[in-house]
């Protein structure tokens, strides 16, 4: 199929040769006529084959030089992105190829927006092409005369520096533009936040590598920097695409699992920090492989995520822990939500069909997320939150006291239940400074009509540390390992003891 530009500049083509052909045609005929038949005077006729001559160079002259004008607008326009104004990807292998000399270090960047679907999704597409040609602008002023950027498509930028030291060059430069982007843009009344994920890759001009492979590397790079946090530039290193590879394959082996039903979920009580009754569960998914190996969800999660397959395996947990715990009454339910899950528009109408299918009571039903879910994606999380809220199901925040999550935070999203994070309850029982954090943090959540939970209870004195700052469950190996449903069942029936319980370590 023939592009848009490759037709124009056809039709260019033929605007130049087609009236040159039909002139050359004519002109030929009519000396053909005349050579023939035409009884002119030997003066008369050699002048109209001067001026015929003289008509028909003319012409093309005038019409060659229009037509090779037209042909190299067109060849501009499609190197050219039209949103931004910057070269494009062609652009950049044809600069590649052309710019690079043998043994000559060749450096290339990757940059990713971070958050600009957000800036689509909440200002629309005009404010978002506003904030592109913004980014265009600020990567012109920051590469100068030592780089030159380019507009790869979407939200994907790239910068290309050849020369000595380029790889050097390039880092600051990109550095720079993450320094940058950390301040909001301006956009009319608005001051749009927006970040950038950096990729680097480079090659000293004498291994053979081409501008599509060092594209592809930094783009390999780039990823890398996004699980990495954002905001940040990161080179590629061979063993990325090891790593690249591993993830496929483990992508490959996780569909099987959801197929085939290789994963089971424990739960992991969580007991009154007064009583030390179970009055809650939080479910757990493990994966024990055929062979018998066992993979940590540390492992396949982030993969899950990456490839998006986290929200079947997210529904799946759900629904399996709301029909398995759907006689532990009054039990109630805590379930995981990640932040891919959470940016799915469709994922809370795919509760609500849940628990109409289950018939679990949504009073019961607890989700937990993490402060990266309201760090990322604050608008979509809070219009999700909102529909699950809804339904009548609890939200919790996990793992309170290792990340960026504020009082304002708490605010804005009204959790019912903060869940401390097993590091700050280490913490504070040696250091001052976090035991005060975590009694601020108590102290704000009381205020917020909150329930307390701390995690990760392993010992008697953090036990009686925090039950003394004024948590209401306690949850850790101190009480209760994870356990598959049936065991659960059994310990629910036992008469509650008012002490605490000796637990071994999950595996």
């Amino acid at each position: 199929m023939i592009s848009g530009v490759a037709r124009e500049t056809i039709g260019s083509k033929a605007l130049v040769f087609g009236p040159l052909a039909i002139l050359s045609g004519l002109f030929g005929a009519f000396t053909a006529l005349f050579a023939a038949g035409a009884r002119l005077s030997q003066f008369s006729g050699i002048t109209i084959i001067a001026l015929g001559v003289v008509c028909y160079a003319t012409v093309v002259a005038v019409l060659g030089r229009y037509g090779l004008q037209q042909i190299q607008r067109l060849e501009g326009l499609s190197r050219t992105d039209s949103l931004s104004g910057l070269p494009n990807r062609r652009a950049l292998h044809e600069d590649a190829a052309r710019c690079a000399k043998p043994g000559e270090e060749i450096a290339v960047a990757l940059i990713d927006l971070d958050g600009f679907k957000l800036v689509n999704d909440h200002y629309g597409h005009v404010v978002g092409d506003q904030v592109l040609r913004e980014c265009a602008q600020v990567l012109l002023d920051i590469c100068g005369p030592e780089a030159r950027p380019y507009r790869l498509g979407g939200d994907e930028f790239a910068i290309l520096k050849t020369g000595a030291l380029a790889g050097t060059i390039l880092e600051g430069i990109c550095r720079t533009v993450i320094e940058r982007m950390g301040s909001p843009i301006p956009i009319e009344d608005r001051r749009i936040p927006i970040g950038a994920s950096i990729g680097l890759s480079r090659t000293a001009g004498s291994d053979g590598i081409g501008s599509s492979e060092l594209l592809r590397r930094a783009d390999v790079a780039m990823y890398a920097s996004k699980r990495g946090g954002k905001m940040r530039c990161t080179w590629f290193r061979d063993d990325f695409d090891q790593s690249r590879e591993a993830a496929h394959l483990l992508d490959g082996e996780l569909r099987v699992a959801l197929a085939r039903g290789e994963f089971q979920v424990a739960y992991q009580p969580l007991v009154d920090a007064r009583t030390g009754a179970i009055v809650a569960v939080e479910s757990l998914i493990r994966w024990e492989r055929p062979d018998g190996k066992r993979i940590g969800p540390n492992v396949f999660i982030p993969v899950a995520e990456e490839s998006g397959l986290i929200n079947a395996i997210g529904l799946w947990v759900l629904d399996r822990a709301c029909r398995e715990a759907l006689a532990w009454d009054p039990i109630k339910l805590s379930v995981n939500v990640s932040a891919a899950q959470l940016r799915n528009p469709e994922f809370p109408i795919h509760l609500g069909q849940i628990l109409d299918d289950t018939g679990f009571p949504p009073e019961r039903l607890e989700l937990e997320i993490t402060e990266t879910c309201l760090v990322l994606d604050p608008v979509v999380a809070e219009r999700s939150l909102d529909l699950i809220r809804k339904f009548g199901v609890n939200i919790a925040l996990d793992d309170f006291g290792t990340g960026y999550a504020s009082i304002g935070f708490l605010r804005q999203f009204r959790f019912e239940k903060l869940k401390l994070d097993r590091t700050l309850v280490e913490e504070a029982q040696r250091d001052n400074g976090s035991r005060a954090m975590m009694l601020s943090s108590i102290s704000v959540a009381r205020a917020m009509n909150m329930d307390v939970t701390a995690e990760g209870v392993e010992t008697e004195e953090q036990a009686d540390l925090v039950r003394a700052a004024g948590c209401d469950q306690l949850q850790g190996w101190l009480y209760y390992k994870a356990m598959p449903a049936a065991e659960l069942s059994a310990r629910l029936k036992e008469p509650v003891v008012p002490k605490h319980r000796g637990g071994t370590r999950a595996a």
